[in-house]
């Protein structure tokens, strides 16, 4: 066997590691021109924001600027709000749409499983899930003021209404695409009804519910904050609804910032959650 023969396989291999390292330091490369453009396009809004209210183009009593928002969460940081601190406005929230969150989200796949299972019971309550689903579940956060009063059960409420469907429909779906060969194998193995839905069904509808709960917990945060903007005793609504009584533009902008570090901060822990979970999962193509 000549010399030749014998160092391709090495020069191959060699070639292949080479590839993987230039295609790894070329997706980091994009990721950071990605973050640097998206820095660049967060500064030229603010800054644009701030050059048009300053000049008056824009009316600054009504659209406020960022550093009049910057200054309002920092006098709520370092002052506290009306309603006490800030920090206990946001648990408040974040405890109302948890709570809303994992109730939701219990009832949407119980629900979405069982009725994916068995095809008698989805027959029968099918029409009455799709009215459900069609009324503006935002009206019903008065209703629930009515029936709950101002404390956090009336939102943690509206968050449950808002959540369960979406997760009912992704469990409902994953639990009726599951490959028919696995649980026929399944059922060749003497497995049961219950040993079936149990180890065959749910793991494969997991990544269908995972999908949901991204969407989900932003629909919780909705509920907490619309149940809190109707009436409540504190929260971050509550903060949006005495800042728009007092016309103070600044004051609802920063809520709204407020909220949406809470969103991506849980998003972010979701995502890390869905990530450790399917390791075995692709995150994205090479090209």
């Amino acid at each position: 066997m000549s010399p030749d023969v014998i160092s391709t396989p090495a020069v191959d291999t060699a070639k292949v590691q080479d590839r993987a390292e230039s295609r790894a330091q070329g997706a980091r490369r994009r990721k950071a021109a990605v973050a640097a453009v998206r820095v660049l396009l967060l500064v030229a809004v603010l800054g644009l924001w701030e050059a048009l209210s300053r000049a008056e183009v824009i009316d600054p009593f009504n659209f406020s600027m960022p550093s009049e928002i910057w200054n309002q969460i920092y006098t709520w940081v370092t002052h506290g709000t009306a309603l006490g601190s800030l920090g206990e406005q946001i648990w408040f929230t974040l405890y109302e749409a948890l709570a809303g969150w994992i109730i939701g989200v219990i009832a949407g796949v119980l629900f979405g499983i069982m009725l994916g299972r068995i095809t008698f019971l989805a027959d029968v309550l099918g029409p009455y899930i799709k009215v459900l689903n069609s009324i503006p579940r935002i009206v019903l956060a008065p209703i629930f003021v009515i029936w709950f009063g101002l404390g956090p059960a009336s939102k943690i409420a509206s968050a449950v209404v808002l959540v369960f469907f979406p997760v009912f429909f992704n469990a409902f779906q994953g639990a009726r695409e599951v490959d028919r060969n696995l649980v026929a194998n399944a059922r060749v193995l003497g497995a049961g009804d219950r040993q079936v839905t149990l180890q065959v069904v749910i793991p494969s509808a997991t990544s269908w519910i995972f999908t949901s709960l991204h969407v989900s917990f932003g629909f919780a945060l909705i509920g907490a904050i619309v149940g809190e903007y109707i009436g409540a005793t504190k929260g971050i609504g509550l903060l949006v609804a005495q800042s728009q009584g007092t016309f103070n533009a600044a004051g609802v902008y920063a809520a709204m910032v407020v909220l949406a570090v809470v969103a991506l901060v849980a998003e972010g822990l979701l995502t890390f959650a869905e990530r450790r979970i399917f390791r075995w999962k692709p995150t994205g193509s090479d090209s």
